[in-house]
């Protein structure tokens, strides 16, 4: 197990920081924002935990914490601003969003780095940190898809005007999502930075924004459970196909374009829809019996007052 850790922690500390990339794009589609406003934040929390700790020297969580502030504060003004967009305008000005921190980071100057970006951001950061803030992440985004705030939730999804109408806030919550979004986007890309000791802007360029849908369109976005499966799958995914060679991209492309028109729930959609017939069969009445009410009626009927009742 010790070898196996050994040989595989860049891909251990990978996987927890995709859980929390995932999340950061899966929170704010659960609401019914088309948004990936979570890849820039997670380029926000990148650069301003690199800087923070390279420049000033201040301890990595009090880092990972003011530049989650940072992140959720942009999160917010970008809701705002967004406000009257919907479906593909939405989803063109979040992108523009992140592209516009991928130029921040190239024309910083000495305090982005440029082009090459920041080098020897060492920090106390470990294993159990990156396990620890994952777990709350996916914690925390559970709850909300649990009780009155998750049926609240479905109702800004699936019918916005629906839940105006009652009295549900339906711009109060999407803002909320844009919130989230930047805070669990901003602790991945701290992490990211922190754990590795480097960032630059290649890493949070469109590359990125490819990856974290392609981890909700395969996982699932109507549930954690579905982002963090796709992150998984794409984080391991990669070196799987390294066998393939030139040919890697191409296997790469045909799996997410087969999961995008054959499973366009997710492979946690298939599950739950599996789960939902399951449930739904048990609740039909077994062929031959009589229904509930007849049976309770023969009961409560002698014999023969229900002969002369026939």
């Amino acid at each position: 197990m010790s070898d196996f850790y050994a040989a595989n922690l860049v891909l251990i500390q990978s996987t927890f920081i995709g859980i929390l990339l995932a999340l950061s794009v899966q929170v704010p589609m659960r609401a019914g924002v088309f948004s990936f406003a979570g890849a820039g934040s997670y380029g926000i929390g990148a650069y301003v935990s690199a800087i923070l700790v390279l420049k000033t020297g201040m301890p990595s969580l009090l880092a990972i914490l003011i530049s989650g502030i940072v992140a959720m504060v942009v999160g917010l003004l970008l809701g705002l601003l967004v406000a009257h967009l919907g479906g593909l305008y939405l989803a063109m000005a979040t992108v523009s969003f992140d592209l516009i921190v991928s130029v921040l980071a190239i024309n910083g100057g000495d305090l982005t780095g440029g082009v090459t970006g920041l080098f020897g951001v060492l920090s106390d950061v470990t294993i159990f940190h990156l396990i620890g803030l994952a777990l709350l992440g996916i914690v925390g985004v559970a709850l909300t898809e649990r009780g009155r705030v998750g049926r609240r939730v479905d109702a800004v999804r699936d019918d916005p005007e629906l839940a105006q109408s009652v009295g549900i806030s339906v711009r109060r919550y999407r803002l909320a999502a844009f919130v989230v979004s930047g805070l669990l986007g901003s602790v991945a890309g701290s992490l990211n930075s922190l754990v590795r000791s480097t960032i630059s802007p290649s890493d949070i360029g469109f590359s990125l924004i490819v990856l974290a849908l392609t981890m909700i369109i395969v996982g699932g976005a109507q549930s954690w459970k579905g982002a963090v499966l796709g992150a998984v799958i794409f984080t391991w995914l990669p070196p799987l196909l390294a066998g393939f060679g030139q040919l890697q991209h191409v296997v790469y492309g045909v799996i997410v374009a087969t999961a995008a028109i054959f499973v366009p729930g997710g492979l946690y959609g298939i599950y739950s829809e599996a789960r939902y017939r399951r449930t739904r069969a048990k609740r039909k009445t077994p062929q031959g019996e009589a229904p509930a009410h007849e049976q309770a009626l023969a009961i409560s009927v002698p014999n023969g007052d229900a002969g002369r009742s026939a």
